[in-house]
């Protein structure tokens, strides 16, 4: 509804107090799950003063919905989006209130926040008094004026206090039509559905919810979110904005008033987890930034631009969260746009202005960052390095994890579609769709990566680079580029002759999460294991590109079937095959080992032939 609403409208906007959340289960689902929603009081005296905003974190014992009885929490964070408070003995809490602010609370270890029928989190409240200006996608109605009091039902939960949780992290949701969310259901959202590991933590969706067409929101909550065994937590990403607000300040009207809002922080065990919203738009030239960035915000006569930057009100924000937090705990950064990314390591856009902001408010803690956007995989090691953030942002060397976690819809949901009803969509890296998950113990972690529609054992896929291959790929990829004629096809690519063994021909292993520290191995025909190179060591160098630094098995499907191209990757290794290898049949054993000590095994056939 636009700011000029009727008088009646706003008025009826204003019942004295509103409904008291619904604990009982969703209808037909009989899950226990504890349901509801924010109490919000207006009485007959009137709103609260003005500049105040009151209320209370209260245990619901009962399960009613309703702050009745002596049930406050103390010590609970409550935020206006800029100041950040504890309760006081009784649960109550005083805040500073301003127009278009949220308040939200961050839900405490040991309890658990009312989720809605479509397993979302309620523990926020949108105060914009006139609604949002006129968006296609309706944006936030007027709320009318500031509430009495706004009071947070929580209930005690054995789940998010313990101390071991598993928290999914799923990024790139980003369906465009009622054929992408059946796509999300049959894939990586089926997947979810099957698993009860992560019904503590839950499940961060890490932006780019929609595809631009944020009508499609009812649909995803109800097919998508309805089957996650878990809260269903989200985020903002560039692909969630309304295009047509005209300023930065409503720009994801509607997704706060749908889905969540734009940043806040919740615990779970010994983890603190925070939600960032990393993306500006309209983008300025902002005069913090190094130089450099921000240049392609500033031509007035341009279309406008999202750059990946948050505005000085949540930084203020964030400072003060983690000052709430003990330095022990471990912080888990989320945000869409990554704070610093490998695939985009030049770009400005695609990377966090403030990133150095945000690594000294971390510094001393126990911390990782993760993030979408990309649809990559990516897993940064602390002390990794790259050529472009010390051109871009002046940063030599993590000083904590950074962990892309690749995407639901893979490259767009692009490619094949197979038996199981979604596309192949193997991405910019050469990874598959699937999620990432965090197992946390205390203030360590350990990441590990779920392949759509695969066990967790399967974190590899290997393939043959040789010059046949390396001709092929430059030949498609100009005749994709400018088609003329019969399309170039590749030989079968596992057939490798004589002059591609002298030519040079390795054997690539994409391993998904691979990372520094990990190493692979291959056995030839049963022979001694040999170590296998790694093709971007992340010490400070460029990103290497083009046919031999790319995944040859994503490429042979990405430039048949389509998508974007598997020309560069973090977490690719290679393995000479020696030029003397015997005509005939042969077996490469592969053994991939993770950081931790993990091993993973694969195996792939081909063939040595003496004619080409």
């Amino acid at each position: 509804m636009p700011a000029a609403a009727t008088a009646a409208a706003v008025a009826a906007s204003l019942a004295l107090v509103a409904a008291p959340a619904s604990a009982e289960p969703a209808e037909g689902r009989g899950d226990g799950v504890y349901r509801g929603e924010v109490e919000v009081v207006r009485t007959p005296q009137g709103p609260g003063k003005d500049s105040v905003l009151t209320g209370k974190v209260f245990v619901d014992a009962d399960r009613n919905g309703g702050s009745d009885g002596d049930e406050g929490l103390a010590g609970v964070m409550v935020t206006n989006g800029r100041d950040v408070v504890r309760t006081d003995g009784k649960g109550r809490y005083r805040l500073p209130a301003f127009d278009n602010m949220t308040v939200s609370i961050t839900q405490p270890s040991g309890y658990q926040v009312p989720l809605d029928e479509h397993n979302i989190p309620q523990f926020h409240y949108n105060h914009l008094p006139e609604g949002s200006p006129e968006l296609r996608h309706g944006g936030i109605e007027p709320t009318g004026p500031l509430p009495s009091a706004v009071n947070f039902p929580v209930v005690e939960s054995e789940e998010t206090a313990a101390e071991a949780q598993s928290c999914v992290i799923a990024g790139d949701l980003q369906t465009t039509d009622r054929q992408e969310i059946a796509y999300a259901r049959a894939g990586a959202i089926g997947d979810l559905a099957e698993r009860d590991d992560y019904a503590g933590c839950g499940a961060l969706f890490v932006g780019d919810i929609a595809n631009d067409d944020l009508s499609l929101y009812p649909d995803i909550k109800k097919e998508l979110f309805t089957e996650v065994n878990g809260p269903v937590r989200l985020l903002p990403g560039n692909h969630d904005i309304d295009f047509d607000a005209p300023s930065a300040e409503h720009a994801f009207d509607t997704f706060r008033a749908r889905l969540a809002p734009e940043y806040y922080s919740y615990d779970v065990g010994d983890v603190h987890v925070v939600a960032l919203n990393t993306v500006e738009y309209p983008c300025t030239a902002a005069e913090d930034a190094p130089e450099g960035i921000g240049e392609h915000c500033a031509d007035p006569e341009g279309d406008p631009s999202y750059n990946g930057r948050m505005d000085e009100d949540q930084l203020t924000w964030l400072e003060r969260d983690l000052a709430n937090v003990d330095r022990d705990r471990l912080v888990v950064v989320a945000g869409h746009i990554g704070l610093l990314n490998y695939a985009d390591q030049s770009s400005p856009v695609h990377q966090v202005d403030q990133v150095k902001r945000v690594h000294e408010l971390l510094r001393g803690r126990p911390a990782v960052a993760v993030a979408g956007h990309s649809h990559s995989i990516e897993n940064l090691k602390t002390g990794d390095d790259a050529e472009g953030w010390r051109d871009v942002f002046g940063i030599e060397g993590l000083p904590f994890p950074h962990i892309t976690a690749g995407a639901i819809s893979g490259d767009w949901y692009s490619g094949e579609v197979g038996e199981e009803g979604y596309p192949e969509a193997v991405g910019r890296d050469g990874g598959r769709p699937g999620v990432l998950t965090l197992d946390i113990e205390g203030s360590a972690f350990q990441e590990r990566y779920t392949v759509t529609g695969e066990p967790d054992g399967v974190q590899t896929r290997l393939g043959v680079n040789s010059p046949t291959y390396r001709r092929w790929y430059e030949e498609r990829k100009e005749w994709n580029e400018n088609p003329a004629g019969e399309a170039p096809e590749l030989p079968d690519p596992l057939a490798v002759d004589r002059g591609d063994l002298a030519g040079g021909t390795w054997l690539t292993t994409n391993f998904f999460l691979g990372s520094t520290g990990s190493e692979v191995e291959v056995s030839i025909d049963g022979g001694p294991a040999e170590e296998a190179e790694r093709t971007q060591p992340m010490e400070g160098e460029a990103v290497g590109t083009g046919p031999e630094y790319s995944d040859p098995y994503a490429v042979s499907r990405q430039l048949v079937h389509g998508g974007s191209l598997a020309d560069r990757t973090m977490h690719l290794w290679r393995f000479d095959l020696p030029a003397d290898l015997p005509a005939g049949e042969h077996t490469a054993e592969v053994t991939a080992t993770d950081s931790y000590g993990r091993e993973f095994t694969d195996a792939l056939e081909f063939e040595v032939v003496e004619e080409p």
